[in-house]
């Protein structure tokens, strides 16, 4: 029988960044709960900070909620208003680029939903990059690279 959970409740080791020292967190609910396929994670985005790198799924389906804050969404080359209560979802293999940026005053708060596939193949446009997940590597238009970071902030 599944365990009942409280998002206040959720320990370190299922939040990279607790402390918040960062310009972001995600607080990792799925995994804690026991999730297996399906992952639910909240992100917390720091003002002038931007959650992700722009990219796109080849077979990870996903779904945001804003839970709290404002911001922008870059999505398909568009910025665009996202403020508490919007949502979207973002089909996999699509080619739908995304990436949301804290252009507010207080913390973006991200509901990040979806389901995860080890066969993935992430696509960062401005980079030129393809992240190949089950295999852990990174390739700039067919040549492997190293040292590359997902980390927008850096």
């Amino acid at each position: 029988m599944p365990e009942i959970k409280n998002l206040d409740a959720v320990p370190d080791e299922f939040t990279d960044d607790p402390q918040f020292i960062t310009k972001m967190k995600t607080k990792y609910l799925g995994a804690f709960a026991g999730s297996e396929r399906i992952y639910v994670n909240i992100d917390y985005v720091k003002p002038g900070a931007m959650s992700v790198k722009y990219h796109s799924h080849s077979l990870q389906e996903e779904f945001f909620l804003i839970l709290a804050g404002s911001g922008s969404v870059r999505i398909q080359g568009e910025i665009l208003p996202v403020n508490q209560g919007d949502f979207f979802a973002k089909p996999a293999g699509k080619g739908i680029a995304h990436q949301f940026i804290n252009d507010g005053n207080e913390v973006l708060e991200i509901l990040d939903c979806g389901v995860s596939d080890k066969n993935d193949i992430i696509e960062y446009p401005d980079q030129d990059i393809l992240f190949v997940k089950n295999q852990s590597a990174v390739f700039k238009r067919g040549s492997a690279i190293k040292g590359w970071s997902t980390d927008p902030n850096t």
